[in-house]
Formats: structure tokens, sequence, C-alpha cells
């Protein structure tokens, strides 16, 4: 049970990574590969800020804003320049390699005797609790931080979720939106679509980074590696949220994001826990990835077939 609360929490986490992806994807049709930059970009600066004794909530706050200029850099290099998206993605992610290593100072920052976000929120549950305070949760004795822990993150994804949400139904947000899906529609009404795609991709990797920023202080350490393969991790989770919602309305492919993104760590979870390598992890990925986009269209076959029989 204790494993399967952590991954629940972990899969809430990387559901703002899910988001973003979302955003630059789906809503801007953009393959922005700065995923993998900016989510340990935001991973680093908040490891870097904690260590020197930084509030960890201005942090965190921070490392959304580096994310954000990582993507504004994307946004810029392919608007200005006229670089295809990809390669504008991956000049900005191969950049941010050394400039994370430079924030860092080195490749592994740990964050175990520092205050983070989690700290926090396992010093209010002892006050709540009491110090390490079980729970029985069906039959499974639980520690209550880590129930607790579960909550925060839930409330903090809620959170975004919804701001998410109310901005995309926004003036500015209903044309970022029509940018995505018709330029030369909202272009012809006035809009400026480049300055759209920037601020669009600019927030897309603010999640990432802010992703990437809690993950470190969940795990209790930043890495430079760390980044590698969330680009995919976070595409996995939107493709398995709309094969699981088939609405279509903004608010249902949010929630469906979110939920793809705690069931694709749930598989991942079941997977090791059955005896898989964790050198594997990788491949595991990439395979669920694999299903994710196969068996929808192999569904809508199979219904086919069944209505001609």
């Amino acid at each position: 049970m204790t494993l399967l609360i952590g991954s629940i929490t972990i899969g809430l986490v990387l559901a703002l990574l899910a988001v973003g992806i979302f955003i630059s994807f789906r809503i801007f049709d953009f393959p922005d590969i700065t995923a993998e930059g900016s989510f340990t970009f935001g991973a680093a600066i908040t490891a870097s800020l904690v260590i020197a004794g930084t509030n960890p909530i201005l942090a965190t706050a921070l490392a959304f804003v580096g994310g954000m200029l990582a993507g504004a850099a994307t946004g810029m290099i392919h608007t200005r320049f006229k670089i295809n998206p990809l390669l504008s993605g991956i000049l900005v992610m191969t950049a941010l390699y050394s400039v994370n290593l430079h924030v860092m100072g080195r490749s592994n920052l740990p964050l175990l005797s520092k205050t983070t976000l989690f700290t926090w929120f396992e010093n209010f549950s002892e006050k709540i609790s009491g110090k390490d305070a079980v729970v029985n949760l069906l039959g499974w004795d639980v520690p209550a931080k880590e129930l607790w822990t579960l909550l925060f993150c839930f409330l903090i994804i809620l959170i975004f979720s919804l701001i998410l949400y109310w901005f995309f139904r926004t003036q500015i947000g209903t044309a970022m939106r029509a940018t995505g899906d018709n330029d030369q529609m909202i272009r012809a009404l006035g809009v400026n679509t480049k300055r759209m795609i920037i601020f669009g991709v600019a927030l897309s990797n603010g999640f990432i980074a802010l992703a990437g920023s809690m993950l470190a202080q969940f795990q209790g350490f930043a890495d430079v590696q760390m980044g590698i393969g969330m680009m995919v991790w976070g595409l996995a989770s939107v493709i398995i949220g709309e094969a699981l919602i088939s609405d279509n309305s903004l608010g249902m492919v949010i929630a469906g994001t979110v939920i793809g993104a705690v069931l694709f760590r749930l598989l991942v979870a079941i997977a090791l826990r059955w005896g898989m390598n964790p050198n594997d992890l990788k491949l595991i990925t990439a395979a669920f990835v694999f299903l994710a986009l196969v068996l929808p269209d192999f569904m809508k076959q199979t219904k086919k077939i069944k209505l001609f029989r």
C-alpha cells in the first residue's frame, strides 16, 4: 500500500509535466523537446536556492519562471528565426544541459537535510496526526504523513488545473487555443500569432519546470540527468488520458491528462513490483507509450468490424 500511495503521489507531481506537454502538443501542435531540459532546469533552480537558504515557495516559483524563460527562448528561435519547432527545442535543450550544470555547480545536489515544501507537509501532518502516526487503510497500515503528502499534491494539481481551465477561457487563452486550431483565421482577426506561440511554449515549460522542482523536493535530490525521457513520459500521460476520456471539452481533457499521468505512473510501478529490472525502466516506458499510441486505433477498428458483422 505504501508503494501505491507513493506512486500516486509521484503521478500527481508528474501531472504538472503532463499538463505542460498538453499545452505545447495539443493546444499549439508544437513538438517541443525543450521539456527534457526545462524539467531539470526547474529542479536545478529549486535545489540550488533551497540549499542557499531560500524560502521553498519562492524557490519553486522561480523554477516556474525559469521554465517559462526556457520555453520563451524556444518560441523566439522558432518564430523569429524561422527554425523548425523540433530543432528549436533541441537547441535550447542542449544549451540547458550546460546551464543546469552551472546552476547546480555539480551533477547532483542532495536535499534530504534541507527544508522543502514536502518537509513542511510532513511537519504539518505530524502536528495534526502526531509523530509516526499510522492509518489503517483497507487493512493496510500506512504512515499518516504519506497520506497527507498525497492530499497536498492532489490539492496543488487541482488548483493549477482550475487556474489553467480558467485561463484558457479568458480572451488571451481563447486566442492561444485559436492560434493552435487555425492560425490564419486568428491572424486575420488581428492577433499576433507569434506572440501567442512564444507565450504558449513559455507557459508549457513553466509547468514542466514546476514538475521538476516538485519532484526534486519530493525525492530529496536534483540530478542533471533527471529530465531524460520526461517528454515521452508526459506525452504518454496525455495519450492515455485522451484514450480514457473521449469528451473533448477543455475541462475533461485537462482532467484526463492528470488521470493519465497517475495511471501511467501506476503501470510503471506495477511492472517494477512484478520483478522487472529497474534498468529496464525506459524500455518499460517506451513499451507503454507504444501501447497507448496503438490501442485507440485498434479499438476503433475492432468496433468497425463488429458493426459490419
